[in-house]
């Protein structure tokens, strides 16, 4: 049995772009929504982002963004306008209280973030509780 060698191929470089991180889309999204002044198209959007992106790309993840409740839709004529629900201290709020939802022990959730805070945050959410409670005291 005679042994071939084996040729060594140079390996062509991938013509794609490299792949987005996971919710680095969502995010360009609601970041080109938010510089709005109002509801705006999703071929306003897509007109507005970096990459070279389809319409219809540009329509899924707005859906999966409204899934998320993380934007908003108004009917506009044949299409519609998008808006995002809330800022980005409201967004982050959130997926706090959908990531808290879906555990089965809350107590347990919260004293595990409650004590891998650092102090100032720490107490910074006392105070904020304190200021809470008063408020629906008063």
């Amino acid at each position: 049995m005679a042994h071939r060698r084996r040729r060594s191929v140079a390996k062509q470089p991938d013509p794609r772009p490299p792949r987005r991180a996971q919710g680095e889309l969502e995010t360009q999204v609601l970041t080109v929504l938010r510089t709005a002044d109002a509801p705006v198209t999703a071929a306003w959007v897509q007109e507005r982002l970096d990459a070279e992106l389809a319409y219809t790309t540009v329509m899924t993840v707005l859906s999966r963004l409204l899934e998320k409740q993380a934007v908003t839709r108004v009917r506009e004529g044949r299409s519609f306008a998008w808006s995002p629900a809330a800022d980005e201290a409201g967004l982050a709020a959130l997926k706090m209280r959908k990531v808290l939802d879906r555990e089965q022990d809350r107590r347990a959730v919260l004293a595990s973030f409650i004590t891998a805070l650092p102090e100032d945050d720490e107490q910074l959410l006392r105070d904020l509780l304190d200021q809470a409670t008063d408020e629906s005291a008063g």
